[in-house]
């Protein structure tokens, strides 16, 4: 005898022969999603660390892969705006919600109104999920509440619940970045000499991945031998470093000189960090190089591989044990001199003075420059934290410019434009100088630029360089040259 006709997405269970919608069941692709975001939440981790590790764990590979990361990366960069409309859907406080059932509707809310997804998979899976990952209490809520917001899409709810009046305030719900991060933004575009009409541009700048480049480290792999096209990925020129290539598809690991060290994972514009201080002039010997916060070991990689090919040697310094292990595996496939020191970058100047020709200080920051990349940042940092690292990147440019020569130069880079971090910041380290004794002036970085990156247009910030992603489709980066003199 047969039976009713199942309809799509339905099939029959063996033992009892009851019709099953495929999206009762919980897929790995949306467990690994889930599971990133209880990491990213609960446990303080970085999802950027996170997400490979599951990923490789639960062997997702392809579309199920891409369908996990955009939907973890997703809620990540969405979440100011998915509990802003949850706020309206929602009949109790956050407070009173379980952090899972929390996350899972925020899911359910990209799935929706980001992800093409259809309704009915959006709120069945989240629902199954819940009774998977938090038990079967929250389904009613979850699935009364996603029901709720389905058949309207982004632009609708973002313009019912982003009408306060106050720009900024709208812009914060609209583009899903705090408050305090958006004047911030407003502030830096305006100071470096960019128009107002820019900030929603930096915006959704911000909410958009970032393509993954590759540095050819210089006599150990070159740019040209990356480019091309493989079954599993195709890798294309960078588009402003030198040493850069941009990965279309495809893992990076997958690349030989990746796996070798020969070449290495980083954003152009920490790339350009790099290049840029090893293309400045300086006057007299060219011999030590400094990294006076070295960790992970990106530019210290970049600097280390150019040192050698002039004859160099680079010293790196990184506070943290674990961070000053991650610079060592960066450099391994270095040749020639370099030493990796476990030590407090803020007490060289004093131990070493005047002993080095170029140093670097990449300084510990808000990050606010790489949110396309760590978009869970946004919702850790506080205003305090500007006012909390302040201090510490006056103490550590204080330091670099002890420990340079006269006649050498020191990179202060930031990956964040925001004034309180970058410019303020070497205004009253040379003042502070001039007070002990180290005279210093201010290098035309955006000339060095030019010759690095020639044409690279709107970057400079007086005589500092300022980079954008909404602009050159790199991190936020800032740097300011600086030469001892006395």
């Amino acid at each position: 005898m047969t039976g009713p006709k199942l309809g799509t997405g339905q099939q029959r269970t063996p033992r009892t022969g009851v019709k099953q919608d495929r999206f009762t069941r919980v897929d790995e692709s949306r467990k690994v999603a889930y599971e990133v975001l209880r990491a990213v939440s609960g446990d303080d981790a970085y999802a950027n660390l996170v997400l490979p590790k599951l990923l490789r764990a639960r062997k997702l590979n392809g579309r199920d892969a891409a369908f996990a990361t955009e939907l973890a990366y997703g809620v990540l960069r969405g979440q100011g705006t998915y509990d802003a409309l949850l706020a309206t859907l929602v009949d109790r406080p956050f407070a009173e919600l379980d952090a899972g059932v929390l996350d899972i509707l925020r899911m359910g809310l990209h799935q929706l109104l980001a992800m093409r997804v259809p309704d009915h998979a959006a709120v069945a899976t989240s629902v199954a999920l819940a009774r998977n990952v938090v038990g079967g209490g929250p389904s009613g809520l979850i699935n009364a509440v996603l029901r709720s917001a389905a058949g309207r899409d982004l632009d609708a709810w973002i313009a019912e619940v982003a009408s306060t009046g106050r720009e900024d305030d709208d812009l914060a719900l609209r583009y899903s970045h705090p408050q305090w991060i958006v004047r911030s933004l407003r502030e830096a575009l305006k100071a470096h000499g960019h128009e107002a009409g820019e900030l929603e541009d930096l915006l959704t700048a911000d909410n958009t991945p970032a393509q993954v480049a590759v540095a050819a480290l210089p006599g150990l792999s070159e740019p040209e031998d990356l480019v091309g096209k493989a079954s599993f990925l195709e890798v294309v020129p960078g588009r402003w470093a030198p040493t850069a290539v941009q990965l279309v598809h495809g893992d990076p690991g997958k690349l030989p000189s990746v796996r070798g060290g020969r070449a290495r994972v980083q954003d152009e514009g920490s790339q350009i960090v790099a290049l840029v201080l090893a293309a400045a002039d300086l006057e007299g010997r060219d011999e030590r190089w400094l990294d006076l916060c070295a960790g992970p070991g990106g530019k210290a990689a970049l600097l280390a591989a150019t040192a050698a090919g002039r004859g160099a040697s680079l010293t790196a310094v990184e506070l943290a044990p674990h961070r000053a292990d991650l610079v060592r595996q960066a450099l391994t496939a270095i040749p020639g001199e370099v030493e990796v020191r476990v030590g407090d970058g803020r007490t060289v100047g004093a131990e070493e003075p005047a002993s080095y020709d170029r140093v670097l200080v990449d300084a510990p920051c808000t990050g606010l420059g790489a949110l396309r990349r760590r978009p869970e940042a946004r919702w850790r940092r506080t205003p305090a934290d500007l006012g909390e690292l302040g201090p510490l990147q006056r103490e550590l440019l204080a330091s670099a410019l002890d420990a340079v020569r006269p006649g050498g130069v020191v990179a202060y880079a930031t990956c964040s434009p925001v004034l309180s971090e970058t410019r303020l910041v070497v205004d009253d380290a040379v003042k502070a100088a001039k007070k002990r004794g180290v005279l210093v002036e201010r290098v035309d970085t955006p000339a060095v630029l030019e010759r690095v990156v020639p044409g690279m247009p709107s970057a400079a910030a007086g005589q500092a360089v300022q980079l954008w992603p909404h602009t050159h489709g790199t991190d936020a980066m800032h740097v300011a040259l600086l030469r001892r003199v006395g």
